[in-house]
C-alpha cells in the first residue's frame, strides 16, 4: 500500500495479511484523488471514511491537508493497523477511529462533513442504503461531496444527488453532491 500524493506521498505501508479488507487499488485511488483535487480544497476539511479498511483513503486525505478525519471500521485487527500507521505518520490527533457497524453509526450520526467516502465490501447487500442514509441524515455540509466505491453492477445515475461516475475496470466511483 502506498500513499500516492501530498505530504506523505510515496510512503509505503504493509497491512497484515489477516486484515479482511479489499484496499482500493493504487491506480483507482490515484484517479480518484486527481478528480477530487479539482473539486475540493483539502486544507482543513472535515471528512468521514466509512468501511475504513486499511485507512488508505484517510491517509491520503491527511496527506493533502484534511485535519478533522473520522474513520469507521469494525475489525479490531484492522483498527490496530490503522492506529499503528497513524502514529507513524504523526496524525493521531487528526484521526478519530470509531469501532462499530457503519449503518448503526450513520443512523445515530448528527455530524456533517465536507467529504464522505464509502468503500464497502463489494458483495454488501445493503450498499444501496449508503447514499440514501447520507442524504436522509443530512451528513454533508453545503457543497459537500460523497463518493461511493462499488462495482459496475451498481448504478446510481438516477439518484437525485448524483454528480458523476468514474470507472476503473472493476472499481467504480460514484460522486454525489449536497447541491447540484
Amino acid at each position: 500500500m502506498r500513499i500516492v500524493g501530498g505530504t506523505f506521498g510515496g510512503r509505503r505501508f504493509s497491512p497484515p495479511s489477516r486484515i479482511p479488507a479489499r484496499p482500493t487499488t493504487e491506480v483507482a485511488k490515484e484517479g480518484l484523488f486527481n478528480i477530487l483535487n479539482n473539486m475540493l480544497d483539502f486544507e482543513g476539511l472535515k471528512t468521514l471514511d466509512l468501511f475504513g479498511g486499511t485507512g488508505s483513503i484517510s491517509y491520503e486525505l491527511a496527506s493533502r491537508g484534511a485535519t478533522d478525519l473520522t474513520l469507521v471500521e469494525r475489525d479490531l485487527v484492522t483498527i490496530d493497523f490503522i492506529k499503528k500507521t497513524t502514529k507513524e505518520l504523526g496524525i493521531t490527533d487528526k484521526l478519530q477511529i470509531i469501532r462499530g457497524d457503519v449503518f448503526k453509526f450513520m443512523k445515530a450520526n448528527i455530524e456533517q462533513y465536507n467529504f464522505i467516502f464509502a468503500g464497502p465490501p463489494y458483495a454488501l447487500d445493503s450498499i444501496d442504503d449508503l447514499p440514501l442514509l447520507v442524504f436522509e441524515k443530512n451528513m454533508l455540509l453545503p457543497e459537500g461531496i460523497f463518493v461511493l466505491e462499488h462495482t459496475p453492477r451498481n448504478d446510481y445515475q438516477h439518484h437525485p444527488h448524483f454528480l458523476k461516475l468514474k470507472n476503473y475496470g472493476t472499481t467504480v466511483f460514484t460522486f454525489f453532491a449536497q447541491t447540484k
